[in-house]
């Protein structure tokens, strides 16, 4: 299991990463808090968040879950205590993908600013533009981590050809080299991780975050039919998983939960962690209820037998 080292921070990684993106969406500030309180109690010290994060909700503009975030660190004084990781790239109003050195330069800022500190403790390139090279890039990284802005820099929704491009890139020219790498993976989606990608990270000895590692909620078992997926808040997210395969994976993960006397959600996030080259999901989380599920998925352990069984049943 590849784990990236954040020794710099003096802290370890926790199992679970949490995802902030419900930050500023599906949670209100208040609500928010009151997670973050919870996860801290859990020993979950990462995470996750990114500058796109949430504008795509009704009246937002993007960087709110920054800001919750910020603001409940201010409050409860504990920045050192968190590894804070977040994402440059998407479109957050320039009207494209984005990881020139100009945007970066310019994002960095923007969310130092909305996290209420002088550091970040990985900062990733949420998607690659394609357009600018590897060079710019890498070498706009570079300056902010000489700066002390950024301590480690990762990647995500990179083709393996430009992953390892920008990986040689990083050896052949000195420049930083990017030390995790976030995938979407779980039981309904493992095409776009395994093969090129997970050859490419293993090879160069990334760490793996996983997102979307519920299937955006399809994995606890919430949705039983068309309905269901009708009434969702993730609609176009949890359709284009809905097929025929997906519901006797959906049968399997729910027999294996029953014999282990726990939730879907337990069972979904265990296999992943079990899963080669996968450093820790990244999950979140809006009810006190997928907190225990976390807890759960850390301490169980899944038979070889059931670890062969969901492997096939979704290969």
């Amino acid at each position: 299991m590849n784990k990236i080292d954040f020794g710099t921070t003096g802290i370890k990684i926790s199992p679970i990463i949490f995802g902030g993106n419900v930050f500023g969406w599906t949670l209100n500030e208040k609500e928010s808090f009151k997670i973050l309180d919870q996860i801290t109690e859990m020993g979950i010290n990462c995470i996750d968040t990114a500058d796109v994060y949430s504008r795509w909700a009704p009246g937002n503009e993007g960087g709110e879950s920054e800001s919750i975030i910020g603001e409940w660190m201010k409050q409860r004084n504990n920045r050192d205590k968190f590894i804070i990781c977040t994402k440059t790239g998407m479109d957050v109003g320039q009207g494209n993908v984005d990881i020139s050195a100009k945007h970066i330069f310019n994002s960095v800022e923007k969310s130092l600013q909305r996290l209420k500190t002088d550091y970040l403790d990985l900062y990733y390139a949420h998607k690659d533009d394609e357009k600018t090279e590897p060079e710019e890039t890498l070498e706009a990284f570079q300056k902010l981590i000489k700066d002390g802005k950024v301590r480690h820099i990762g990647a995500s929704n990179f083709s393996a050809e430009r992953l390892e491009a920008s990986l040689n890139i990083s050896i052949k020219e000195g420049l930083p080299k990017y030390e995790i790498f976030q995938p979407e993976y779980n039981l309904l989606e493992r095409k776009s991780f395994e093969g090129n990608i997970e050859s490419v990270c293993k090879e160069h000895k990334l760490g793996v975050a996983s997102y979307f590692s519920l299937a955006s909620g399809m994995l606890t078992g919430k949705y039983k039919n068309e309905e269901d997926l009708e009434k969702s808040s993730r609609t176009t997210q949890v359709k284009k998983y809905w097929n025929e395969n997906t519901k006797k994976i959906l049968e399997t993960v729910k027999h294996i939960s029953k014999n282990h006397n726990t939730s879907q959600a337990v069972i979904s996030l265990a296999w992943i962690m079990q899963r080669p080259n996968i450093t820790a999901p990244i999950v979140s989380a809006t009810k006190d209820k997928h907190l225990k599920a976390f807890e759960e998925a850390i301490s169980i352990n899944l038979s070889k037998e059931e670890m062969d069984i969901l492997n096939n049943i979704s290969a």
